[in-house]
């Protein structure tokens, strides 16, 4: 069943655009059994995954790599080349070669503010237009963004121009407007099931696309936020970004379709996300568990000196796992020689592997088993 959230309307300007109706219309929330009975099993694995973040010691080093992994993603969707690999190089400071890789750290930064935001301001336009200005101040982009600020003149979707475009949002007038219903809509939680409130916040913030640029960047930022804003999640560990890459020309589809009333059909490709990246992320967190325990047994055979200064580098390790010589002189205090012999230490028990063949002082290791737990 379609439901209207609005209409195409030809411009003074010659070109086509969405009109949107009033949000949500009525009966946006009539779904099926299915769906819903899909929303119940999302929500409970999205409450499995929190359960098992509990549990994981050092927990904000690895949310560390989770964030990387979907900044990573998220770029990409928009045509980053930039690997999360090359992310942790560029914040490690031991980039081999020029990347795109600082649209994934303004994403990190971007999505790192609204979190710790959200603890002292509520979920609002205006935040999401701070969280903006975070994601796009500096950043690479296709043309002026104009950070923070909600646009003043017409965007598009797909072609060169609104004429030819696949889809061009609201005008400036009814954008504002559909903003304010929008507002009116985060803060009415108790409407519908939050999963389902979640992906149909995504969704218009997506067909109102109130920025000149970032939108898709911002709307995939305002997932996470609304997860921890509804108490899913205590701490950001569910994204959907690499979900979204994975099958990237289906939510395009599924995006437009929202545009023109199939609500329901994005909303079961976005609890299919949440499943598929729920039980993903359990996996990944069993995973560096067990890669955590056999390691630090590792460190713990060792002689008490050694093995002290060895636990300290593996927490580290967690949030940073590319590394050079002077990482762990800043890490440890070490001299130079002192800080190679615990890298050489590590390379002989089979934590580190050594990156790049240079010679020097330039030489970089990376923690291979661990990165690749998030990389499968």
């Amino acid at each position: 069943m379609k439901i209207e959230i609005g209409r195409i309307q030809q411009q003074k300007e010659g070109f086509l655009a969405f009109i949107p109706a009033s949000f949500p219309p009525e009966g946006i929330f009539d779904l099926s059994a299915s769906t819903l009975i899909k929303a119940s099993e999302a929500a409970r694995l999205i409450g499995k995954l929190d359960g098992i973040t509990h549990t994981l010691p050092d927990v904000d080093y690895f949310l560390t790599m989770f964030v990387k992994k979907d900044a990573a993603s998220s770029a990409q969707i928009e045509g980053t080349k930039a690997t999360m690999i090359d992310a942790i190089e560029k914040s490690a400071g031991v980039a081999t070669s020029e990347t795109d890789a600082d649209d994934i750290l303004f994403y990190i930064k971007a999505l790192n503010y609204g979190v710790a935001r959200l603890h002292e301001f509520p979920l609002s336009l205006r935040l999401i237009k701070e969280i903006h200005v975070q994601l796009m101040t500096g950043a690479r982009a296709s043309h002026f963004s104009d950070p923070g600020e909600f646009r003043k003149s017409p965007n598009w979707i797909g072609g060169t121009t609104p004429s030819n475009a696949l889809f061009v949002p609201p005008p400036v007038e009814e954008m504002h407007q559909a903003l304010n219903d929008f507002e009116k809509f985060l803060h009415n939680g108790k409407s519908t099931l939050p999963l389902i409130h979640i992906a149909m916040a995504h969704g218009q913030f997506e067909t109102i696309h109130p920025f000149l640029d970032g939108n898709g960047r911002t709307g995939r930022l305002l997932i996470t936020m609304l997860l921890c804003h509804r108490n899913l999640l205590e701490r950001p560990v569910l994204f959907l970004s690499s979900y979204f890459k994975k099958h990237q020309k289906i939510y395009y589809q599924k995006l437009h379709g929202y545009h023109f009333g199939e609500v329901e059909e994005w909303i079961n490709f976005f609890l299919d996300g949440v499943i598929e990246t729920a039980n993903e992320s359990i996996g990944i967190s069993k995973l560096i568990t067990k890669i955590r325990e056999t390691d630090l047994e590792k460190i713990q055979s060792l002689a008490k000196r050694e093995s002290e200064s060895g636990v300290l580098v593996l927490r580290k390790l967690y949030a940073q796992p590319i590394v050079t010589s002077k990482t762990i002189m800043d890490w440890t205090g070490f001299t130079r020689a002192g800080a190679q012999k615990v890298i050489d230490r590590f390379v002989k028990i089979g934590i580190l592997d050594l990156k790049e063949s240079k010679t020097g002082y330039d030489r970089s290791y990376i923690y291979r088993k661990y990165t690749d737990a998030f990389l499968a």
